[in-house]
This record gives structure tokens, sequence and C-alpha cells, in this order.
């Protein structure tokens, strides 16, 4: 058995004295593990962390088996992106996520969301817009997608700003009003027409709050998980340099 294909780093450990296991979350593959001879030297270390892109080559006697890889990098941004905190922990971050994934099982488009995540850490209110997307398209993906294009309530298609926590679904400004207090809001940048500048600190609140509570709700408080060290930990870096940038 052997296969070419794009992956992104996701997890590396060590194995025996100098090979290491690698998990990619490939292309045309899924998330895919392999053994890398050398993947602990001095050579490979580097080429192996989490983030960065690579061209795999995989070969196992039989599709069962672990496998070897071996790897090519194509884009290796770790060593930049990593040298930010916010970066670091968005990073492991979505890693976890696609964790969630089954194993071997292709996401093409997540996998092309995750690359154009990555490539947006250098601006920081950028990323966290791209984490809060890529967060709502593993919703989608693990079959618990919201639909944010009509009100539940009416069917409308215009001026919605709010979401239902029991249903998902967004609703308008007319049909939420009464109960904006029970009601989530939905972030000027998730909406229909949202640009690049449409946003605000309270969105990015807006956008953590709403994707966390559905992760937490149906996909991770099911398998006995609760969200990463690493998505507080990049919140609050966010937070943090928000703040920095805001004062005069």
């Amino acid at each position: 058995m052997e296969w070419t294909d794009d992956g992104i780093v996701l997890g590396v450990r060590r194995h025996g004295e100098s090979s290491a296991i690698v998990e990619l979350l490939t292309r045309g593959h899924g998330r895919h593990l392999g053994l890398v001879r050398g993947g602990s030297s001095k050579r490979m270390r580097p080429m192996l962390q989490p983030g960065n892109s690579v061209r795999a080559v995989w070969r196992a006697r039989l599709d069962e088996h672990l496998g070897y890889y071996a790897i090519e990098g194509t884009r290796l941004r770790a060593a930049t992106v990593l040298a930010s905190s916010h970066a670091t922990y968005g990073v492991t971050h979505l890693a976890s996520l696609a964790r969630l994934l089954p194993e071997r099982d292709p996401h093409e488009d997540l996998f092309e969301m995750l690359e154009r995540t990555l490539d947006d850490f250098d601006d920081i209110g950028e990323a966290a817009i791209q984490l809060i997307k890529f967060e709502l398209a593993m919703l989608t993906e693990l079959g618990f997608g919201l639909d944010l294009e009509n009100c539940a309530a009416t069917g409308e298609t215009k001026d919605l700003i709010y979401v239902s926590p029991k249903s998902g679904g967004a609703v308008s400004r007319q049909a939420g009003d009464p109960w904006r207090d029970r009601l989530l809001r939905l972030p000027a940048f998730l909406r229909e027409g949202g640009g690049p500048n449409g946003w605000s600190d309270q969105d990015l609140q807006d956008g953590f709050q709403l994707t966390g509570m559905f992760l937490l709700r149906h996909v991770l408080e099911p398998r006995g998980q609760g969200h990463s060290d690493a998505r507080d930990g990049f919140i609050n870096a966010v937070t943090k340099h928000r703040a920095r940038v805001a004062v005069p």
C-alpha cells in the first residue's frame, strides 16, 4: 500500500530512540498516523512541528497497519507562528479539534480551511475570527451544524442578530428582541454580508460563546470531554492583546 498526499502536522510523539509517530491531517486521507524513521533527530524535528504543512508518502504492507511516512516540508510556518502565545495556544487548540474527526476519514474542505486559518495567525484579530469559523465548520462536519441563514421563528433572511440556544437556528431582531436575554448573539462576521472589518471585540466574545456552547453540548460532553486549556489560553491572549491595543 502506498499513497502521496499533502498534510498538516497535528502532533508528534517519540517512538524508540530516534523515530517518531507523526499525526497528520491530510487532504485526501483524513487524520492519519505514521512512523517516521529518524523523526526525533535534529534535522527532522523542525519540520515535524504542529502547524507545518508537508508532503507525505505513506507506505505499509496492509492498509490497516500504522505504516511509515517519508515527509518533506512545504510550508514550515511553525517557527514564526509559534513565536507568539496566541498562536501557540491556537495551533494546539486547532489540533485538538481536528482529533475529533474519525481517523482516516477524508475532510478536504476542513483541511483547506485549516491551512487558511494557520496562514492568518500573524494577525491576532483575523486569527480569532478564523478559529471561530473553524469551530463552526467542525460542528457542521460532525453533524451538528447551526442554521444561520433563516430566522427560526419567521423564516426571514435579513437582520439576523440572535441564535436560539435550543435549536441552533438564527433569529431576527424583530422576532428575538422580546427574548433577547435568553438568546445568544450572532456576531457580525458570521452574518451574511459581514465584511472583513465588520466586527468588534464584543463580536469576538459572542462568537466564542456561540461555538463554545454547541461544541460542548453536542460534541465534547457526550465524549466525556471539555474545552481544551489551549482554547481558554487563546481567548485570554486575544483579549489581553485587544485591551492593550485599545489603550490610547
